[in-house]
This record gives C-alpha cells, sequence and structure tokens, in this order.
C-alpha cells in the first residue's frame, strides 16, 4: 500500500519513526483485513478465531511481554499487557474490537470486501475492506505507535502500563463482555481506559469523542381476533392490530418531536451552555450531511436542538421494523391476527437502559384500543451512556497527544458526542476508570454499509496520537485521572 504522508510541519521523534515504517502498518492492516471475522454468521466463528490467532501474534511481535486469547461462551478476546519499568506509572487500557458486521448486501460492494483494495480517494490513499476502520483499522495503528512511543523516548519500556483488551463480539451486541470484565477485574486494573472504537470530525479537525449514548430495544406484539379473518366478511367489525399498531406508533412522539413515554426525560439533565457551545464549534454543513452520509431529503427531530445535538446528545426513539399481516405478492384479503414491531431508544445522561421497559409498557397499555391485546418484550441488559470528564488531567493529556499529530494546538481540538452506542459503560462500571476515546475514523467512512473504508493519512495520524498520549499521560500522577 502507498499513502500521503502526515505533514512534517512540527517534527517529532514520534512522527519521524512513524513516517520511516509505514509500510509496517500497512502490511499488518492488509493481512489482518483478509480474516472474515464476522461474529453475527456462527458460520465464521473458525474465523473469529484466527482474527484473534492473528492479532495475538502481532501483539508478540510488536514486543508485548504479555498475550492471551481469553475464551468466553462466545467469540475470544485478546489481552495483553507491557508494565512500566517506572514503579509509580499510571496503567491505561485500550479497548477496541476484532470483530466486523456482516457484508450484506455484497453485490453493493465495488471491490471483495475482505481483499482489502486502495483506492485514491479525493484526501488521499484509501483501504476499502469490511473492518478498515471499524474497528481492525482503528487496533491497528496502536502496534505502530507503541514502537513509535519507545523508539522516540529511547526506553525498553512504555513510560506507562498499557494494557489492551480487544472483544471478539463488539458487532454482535457484547453479550459475553460484562461477565468478562467481572471474571477478569484484577487481570484488567487501569486509571483509564482509552477507546479506539470511534472517530473524528473531518482529515483537517483534530477532535475526540466525549460522550455516547446508551441504547434500549423493544419488541411489540398487538393480538386482534384469534385467526387472519376474511376483510369483505369481517372488515369494519372488529379491531385490526395492523391499524393499532399504526396509531399506536404514530403517537411515540409527540408534535414537538419530544418521546411521549411516561418518565421518559425524568433522568435527562439538560445540555449546559458550555457544552452547547462546545458542539457549535464542530462544522457542520447541514445540506452536505443530507445529501451525504444521512442520504435524506429533510433534516427532523426534536425541537429547539441543532442537528447535531439531536443525534448526538439527545434521547430518541425510533421504529426499526414493523410486519404482520400479509405482504407477499398480489393480494390477500385479510385482517390480520397479529401486528409486531421492533424499538430502539437511544439513552443520554443518567437514562439507565432498564427504566425503558416499565415506561413503554405503561404508554402501550394506554394507548391501545379495545380489543387489542400487547405484548411488550424487552431483553435484558442494553447499553447505559457515558462520557468523559471534560476537565480532567487525562482529558488534558489526550488533548495534547492529538494537537501534536495534528499539527494544532490543544485548545483547538474539537469535542464530538457520539450518537451510536457501545460497552463503553461497561467498562467504567466494572473498572472504576475514566474514560478517554481516540479514534481515526470519518463520518464517511460507511462503517456498517458496503464500501466500508479508512484514509490511510487518519491512520498515521492516529499511530503518531497513540504514541504521544503514552508520554503525555506518564506526567498526570496517578489518583488525578
Amino acid at each position: 500500500m502507498s499513502s500521503s504522508r502526515p505533514s512534517a510541519e512540527r517534527d517529532s521523534a514520534e512522527r519521524t519513526y512513524v513516517l520511516a515504517h509505514l509500510d509496517d502498518l500497512h502490511a499488518d492492516l492488509d493481512a489482518w483485513l483478509r480474516i472474515p471475522s464476522i461474529s453475527a454468521d456462527p458460520a465464521h466463528a473458525p474465523d473469529v478465531a484466527d482474527s484473534a490467532a492473528w492479532l495475538a501474534e502481532a501483539l508478540r511481535r510488536t514486543g508485548f511481554p504479555t498475550v492471551e486469547i481469553w475464551p468466553t461462551p462466545g467469540a475470544p478476546a485478546v489481552f495483553a499487557e507491557w508494565p512500566s519499568a517506572d514503579a509509580d506509572a499510571p496503567v491505561a487500557l485500550v479497548y477496541g474490537h476484532h470483530d466486523v458486521q456482516p457484508v450484506d448486501p455484497p453485490d453493493l460492494w465495488e471491490h471483495p470486501p475482505f481483499e482489502p483494495t486502495v483506492v485514491e480517494g479525493p484526501d488521499g490513499p484509501e483501504v476499502h475492506a469490511r473492518g478498515a476502520i471499524d474497528d481492525k483499522g482503528n487496533v491497528a495503528f496502536h502496534l505502530l505507535g507503541m514502537r513509535a512511543h519507545l523508539a522516540a523516548t529511547g526506553r525498553d519500556t512504555p513510560a506507562v502500563t498499557v494494557k489492551l483488551l480487544i472483544e471478539g463480539e463488539e458487532e454482535s451486541g457484547s453479550p459475553n463482555f460484562p461477565a468478562l470484565l467481572r471474571e477478569r477485574a484484577d487481570r484488567l486494573a487501569c486509571d483509564v481506559v482509552v477507546v479506539s472504537d470511534t472517530g473524528m470530525a473531518a482529515p483537517d479537525l483534530p477532535s475526540a469523542v466525549v460522550a455516547m449514548r446508551g441504547l434500549a430495544d423493544a419488541e411489540i406484539t398487538l393480538r386482534g381476533p384469534d385467526i387472519d379473518l376474511h376483510s369483505g366478511s369481517f372488515g369494519g367489525g372488529v379491531p385490526n392490530p395492523l391499524h393499532a399498531m399504526a396509531q399506536l406508533l404514530a403517537g411515540l412522539h409527540d408534535e414537538h418531536g419530544r418521546v411521549t413515554l411516561p418518565g421518559f426525560y425524568d433522568k435527562v439533565r439538560p445540555l449546559s451552555d458550555r457544552e452547547r457551545e462546545l458542539m457549535a464549534r464542530v462544522p457542520f454543513d447541514e445540506q452536505e450531511w443530507l445529501d451525504g452520509p444521512a442520504a435524506s431529503r429533510v433534516a427532523a427531530g426534536e425541537e429547539g436542538y441543532s442537528t447535531l445535538e439531536r443525534v448526538g446528545a439527545r434521547p430518541t426513539a425510533e421504529v426499526n421494523g414493523m410486519w404482520g399481516g400479509y405482504t407477499g405478492p398480489g393480494h390477500k384479503t385479510i385482517i390480520p391476527a397479529e401486528a409486531h414491531a421492533k424499538l430502539t431508544f437511544r439513552l443520554v445522561s443518567e437514562q439507565a437502559p432498564e427504566d425503558v421497559g416499565p415506561q413503554l409498557r405503561e404508554w402501550v397499555e394506554a394507548n391501545v384500543p379495545a380489543g387489542i391485546e400487547a405484548d411488550v418484550h424487552t431483553p435484558p441488559g442494553g447499553v447505559s451512556p457515558c462520557s468523559s470528564d471534560l476537565d480532567s488531567p487525562a482529558m488534558s493529556a489526550l488533548l495534547a497527544a492529538i494537537a501534536q499529530a495534528w499539527d494544532s494546538d490543544p485548545g483547538e481540538v474539537l469535542y464530538l458526542r457520539e450518537g451510536g452506542s457501545g460497552p463503553e459503560a461497561d467498562l467504567v462500571e466494572a473498572l472504576g476508570a475514566p474514560l478517554l476515546f481516540l479514534g481515526a475514523g470519518l463520518p464517511t467512512d460507511r462503517i456498517h454499509s458496503p464500501n466500508e473504508r479508512v484514509l490511510l493519512s487518519m491512520l498515521h495520524r492516529g499511530a503518531e496520537a497513540t504514541a504521544h498520549l503514552w508520554r503525555e499521560l506518564a506526567a498526570v500522577p496517578v489518583g488525578n485521572r
């Protein structure tokens, strides 16, 4: 692979090393992306295991003295540790994942999804492949970043004790991750968690994610007649579950775009003036967003908030699917016996996933018409929202590291709020450590979609930033993170 080089405007020993060893990063990524580690498909379980084995060997080649593959009831995770020789050095844990999304629909891929292909894009060379940025690219830059840190500082061990936990089921909802954290908490103890499963606003805009939303999901089933009925003989005389479902879901939001579940906003902390000002700093062209990644004709949502605030800092309720009755070719004139819908809720601040089920049940019970029976299923678990402390010394270290890699100043680094959800809150709960986010993805990387890509220059910057981060974190006294 070839690529453009980061600017040499602010040369550093870290950058010099990264620039001299880009081929190593490219070769590692090329080899890893060829493994179709799709955790959602049981047929690919051997590939997910091969992916873990590949990463374990790559970490050993990098120099990590402790590398282990941790089995789970599902897919394996990879753990590595490189202790610092400094007795009072802080401990940083890097989190990421080595599993990838399915590739469907395959006919929309311009290149085979597991044959990494270099494409010259408007911002420089890109690698197209499933997992290119989510999350193999984000993990792979740590391999070069560690070597750059050691070379730049002249150390035999890192300035901080570095641990990695790279799971194999994130794209399947991390079903076994909380239990793994509890079982291995002593091995994972740390002063700060560095999440590398996020990104930045644009190639030339150094930025840091500072919050992620939580998630709760539900399925609603409405039942009317005991069997499908002839719509000519019974239409207009008995309740129709599909009509009831359409009416029910139409009331999920009020005329201001707010979710109508009772108590849904009780724990939502209003955005502060400072938070809104920080979000407003992020350059955002709404029409460009609509024409590009959103692929939508208009923006919509809760009144009183910008689009960036709606998708990153406000709670939501979305209908993900509806079905029932006859959907085949031609006509089947029936009143269906049942109707179904799947919903998800994105959560913020102090909202808890376990609160959504009772709220939804109360709302459904109050809004279904007579003659319709309702069943609301909310799976246990869910994802809690999480955030970074904007004023912590660890955050200052992260901003300094990003600024150095992007030829910027810490005060110019933008703060982003990630609208998606992940197991980061589980890490906070199990380990009691604050979160930092360092990722090299971009909104245009088409994660989870055909033709996923990574901009190689972003990975180069990521490797440099992580090399700076270990030096910067070493200067923060333990207990002040």
